[in-house]
């Protein structure tokens, strides 16, 4: 592996690499080729120079995922890659407060989202981390808590005595020369799924965050798993034992955006639960949040709204009312056509249509190719030729979808 995050943080552990990075304000990237020259010239090395407008440029980044906490916290580029936003780590410290857990383990805390959410509830934390460089980030970003502490270590080897709470978020990518992989095998993380399960059989609170694309026959039969989305974005699964588990839950979506937080729960297996009708093309249409397709709770909505899929594979709902709901985006059903690129180019023709927005579900179609092949001047249609044109400025939603057998072309306008 190579060296370069060790090389872009060490500069920064000495008082003039953390007087110099403070001084700093916001990251621009259009002015900092003349920053880097101006601090050369005012004597800094080339090397403290670099790992300060790195550090600078991570935290402007970060800010998205830990607000107003980035301007005092140390990263590495994977690590906030991999990072839980600190509204997420938040409702996971919830969990073992809630539980009435003292002493968690990080195990694998990286940069220490986590910690630093469960610190600020009054936890004890014991941080343990196995990347020396990551390890460094974390002991900083913890500082300001006394009850936290950061041990550079293996998170399969570190004793759990007197500690009662767990909390995993498994390295789930391997670094190469040729950059970073996702591994897809739950038994190939570090630690490995079993390990959590080993954890759990002991009876401590355990949770752990997993890839949201985790099949849900991986998902071990003694746990409630939650899928949660933010802004739209499916993050994560954690699944929960034994005390941070919700009785009468095995599987849940949980929503957070702009106007709060929503929650679908289920306490059916995987499979189970209510069976979906299918019914005609209608309406609204419903666009399912993914975390309520993960957690494979779409006929739930579709109850929910008094609707029914479209077809009994795909994660389309009609329903004929318009109902607000968090976990679908709703769409009003202006026509529905065959799908066909000869007739769809006709429709956009005699529509003026100059802007084109395709969504999909259930058919191998590439929205971008579709999208050139029907609006004259491909991409740019919005541009130049669409406006030329008599009306070819409208814009028009397409959604692609099969039914049965059958290839649909829907034309919808958001709700």
């Amino acid at each position: 592996m190579s060296h370069a995050p060790q090389d872009q943080i060490a500069p920064l552990l000495t008082p003039e690499g953390w007087d110099l990075l403070a001084s700093l304000g916001p990251y621009q990237e259009d002015t900092s080729f003349e920053l880097n020259s101006a601090l050369r010239k005012a004597g800094h090395s080339p090397a403290l120079v670099s790992a300060v407008l790195t550090q600078s440029r991570l935290r402007t980044r970060a800010e998205a995922k830990f607000g107003e906490f980035a301007r005092s916290m140390l990263f590495t580029q994977a690590g906030l890659e991999q990072a839980t936003r600190l509204s997420v780590a938040a409702r996971h410290a919830q969990r073992f407060a809630e539980a009435g857990i003292k002493h968690v383990a990080d195990l694998g805390c990286g940069l220490a989202a986590d910690s630093l959410a469960l610190a600020s509830m009054d936890i004890s934390v014991t941080a343990v981390e196995m990347d020396e460089t990551t390890a460094a980030c974390a002991t900083v970003n913890l500082i300001p808590f006394p009850n936290a502490t950061v041990v550079h270590a293996d998170a399969t080897a570190v004793p759990l005595d007197g500690i009662d709470g767990v909390w995993l978020d498994p390295a789930r990518r391997v670094t190469s020369t040729s950059g970073t992989k996702r591994i897809w095998d739950p038994e190939a993380f570090s630690p490995p799924l079993s390990f959590v399960q080993s954890l759990a059989a002991s009876g401590r609170a355990v949770g752990v965050k997993m890839g949201p694309g985790m099949p849900h026959d991986s998902v071990p039969a003694d746990c409630e798993a939650q899928w949660v989305s933010v802004s739209g974005d499916v993050t994560e699964v954690a699944l929960w034992f034994n005390a941070v588990r919700r009785p009468g839950v095995r599987r849940a979506a949980l929503i957070l955006g702009p106007e709060g937080a929503a929650e679908l729960t289920s306490g059916e297996d995987f499979g189970a639960g209510p069976a979906p009708k299918v019914g005609p093309v209608e309406g609204y249409l419903y666009e399912p949040d993914g975390a309520v397709i993960r957690a494979g709770l779409v006929a739930d909505v579709a109850l929910q709204l008094g609707g029914h899929l479209v077809d009994e594979h795909i994660a389309y709902i009609c329903a004929p009312q318009l109902v607000d709901t968090p976990f679908a985006r709703a769409y009003k059903v202006l026509d529905v056509m065959p799908y066909n690129v000869k007739a769809l180019k006709a429709w956009v023709k005699a529509e003026g249509i100059g802007v084109l927005d395709i969504k999909k579900r259930g058919t191998a179609v590439t929205p971008e190719e579709l999208r050139k092949q029907l609006l004259p001047g491909g991409k740019n249609a919005a541009g130049k030729n669409a406006g030329s044109r008599k009306g070819g400025n409208k814009t028009a939603t397409l959604v692609l979808t099969r039914i049965g057998e059958d290839r649909v072309a829907i034309v919808v306008e958001p709700a």
